[in-house]
Formats: structure tokens, sequence, C-alpha cells
């Protein structure tokens, strides 16, 4: 199943149309998306049996497909070849920041360009869809709601200005896109090994496969639930594969009128125009 967030309504995406999920619940889920992934088992026992009028898919006015999180999580140098490409040791426990909720942004939307150290990082994202607290790795993708796809801009200046303090570069307006849509776990082929990259203005920036991941969604989702409960519509960014603009030789940044294309295997693609 794939739900989406169009015109901040959550849908039921089947094909080219959706199906408006408060609608077709008699407001007993929605319409925000958060209210849906709150009750996330009763949704799904309920979903077989939703129906009511279908409206076209419109791309142009899908956002982010879990609204407002209560909480953002995301994770640094999480592949090898990552770490690697940055001069950086390859950490010992997932090495763990904020995106702050208000940074999201939706699938389409622009980016806009602050300075001359803005950076692209493709990145498969998990949605938590029960709480999780102190959670077997065993156990852990059953509770996850779906997966998306990704991108954390990042302004590298303000990254490191901050005494290496993450949050702030990796959360301004819009540095957060995310989308096309929330997809289940059981629509996806292998949750562990998706292909996942991006492109600047046609050219290939990023391409690897999560299961280079250090630290697996499983492991994230153990080693975070260990410390803190993660709610239902938290949404964790797993990491980046190398190839970000920051470690190239020239270093790489991106502009205004360009384009930044990402996608994750089974799930979608997103188009972000850089302004």
């Amino acid at each position: 199943m794939k739900i989406a967030n169009q015109h901040n309504r959550a849908v039921i995406v089947d094909g080219e149309n959706t199906i408006d999920i408060a609608e077709a619940s008699g407001g007993r889920f929605g319409p925000d998306p958060q209210s849906v992934l709150a009750e996330w088992d009763a949704f799904l026992a309920a979903a077989p049996s939703l129906t009511g009028p279908s409206k076209p898919l419109d791309m142009s006015a899908l956002g982010n497909p879990t609204g407002v999180p209560h909480q953002v999580f995301a994770i640094g140098l999480n592949y090898r070849t990552h770490a690697e490409e940055s001069g950086m040791q390859v950490p010992k426990v997932p090495a763990t920041f904020t995106k702050f909720p208000a940074s999201l942004s939706g699938p389409f939307d622009d980016i806009e360009i602050i300075g001359e150290a803005v950076d692209w990082e493709v990145e498969l994202v998990a949605v938590i869809g029960r709480r999780a607290d102190r959670v077997p790795e065993a156990d852990a993708w059953s509770y996850v709601a779906g997966v998306t796809v990704g991108q954390d801009i990042s302004d590298r200046k303000l990254q490191f200005a901050a005494g290496s303090q993450f949050s702030l570069g990796k959360s301004r307006r819009g540095y957060g896109p995310m989308g096309p849509w929330l997809v289940t776990i059981d629509e996806v082929e292998n949750p562990d090994d998706l292909g996942l990259g991006c492109s600047v203005d046609g050219v290939v920036k990023q391409d690897a496969r999560t299961s280079d991941l250090i630290f697996s969604v499983p492991q994230i989702i153990a080693e975070l639930s260990s410390v803190l409960p993660l709610l239902p519509g938290d949404v964790i960014f797993t990491g980046t594969p190398s190839g970000v603009g920051m470690a190239r030789d020239p270093k790489e940044a991106l502009r205004a009128g360009q384009v930044v294309e990402t996608w994750v295997e089974g799930i979608g693609h997103m188009r972000n125009r850089c302004i």
C-alpha cells in the first residue's frame, strides 16, 4: 500500500488515482497523515474495507508523506565509503543527530540555496508505525509503517560552524524533501537491500545499495529505542552513501537553477529544483 499526502490530506494511492482516507473511513482516520500513523495498526486492519470516490493523483500537490512528526532522527556516516570519503572514523554506534521537523518538505518542492556550500545526500527514510521502546533488532521491521525517499540537504558551512553540531546545518527551510509516498514493507521485496541514488542536472552523483549500510534499519531502531521511545509517525533518515559534493575534488555544491533528482528502488522518485 502507498500512502501519500495530497493537498495536506492523507490518501491511499491506487495507480493514477487516490482515495481520501478521512472520507473513506467516515472520519475515523485522517485527514492529517500523523493521525493515520498514530493509529497505524487499526488503520491497517481497516484499510482493505475502505472505499470511496477516487480522485486523480496530483503529483504536484504531494507533500511530505508523514506531515509533521514528533521526532526526526538522522544517522551520519552510515555507509563505510561515505565515512572514508569524509575522512572520518567509522562509528561504533549510530552517529545520530536531528533534522528539526519544520525543515521537512515535499518530493517536488523547491530547495532554497543559502550560500555556496549546500550539498545533496540521498537517503532511505523509515517511518515508525508503532511505539518502539527497547525493541530487539530481530523484531524491529514490525515497528516500521513504511519507507520513503529522502534528501538530507545540508548547509556544510553552517553544519561545521557550530562545533560540528549538525542539526542547524541540516534544518534550513525545505532541507528535508521526502516522498513521493510512504510504501508499506509488504510491498518491498527486500527492505534490507534497495538501490538508491541521486543526480544533479542529469549527472548521477550517488549510486549505492542499502545492503551497504553499516547499521541496518533494524539495528538503528534497536539502538535508538534502547535510549528513548520512538513514537508513531517518527522519521528516521538512515544515512547517505558516498558521492556527496563536499568530498569531491574539487568540491561541488548546489546552485540556483539546478535540479536534484532522487530515487530509491521500489519506492519512488523525487525532483527538486534549486532556487
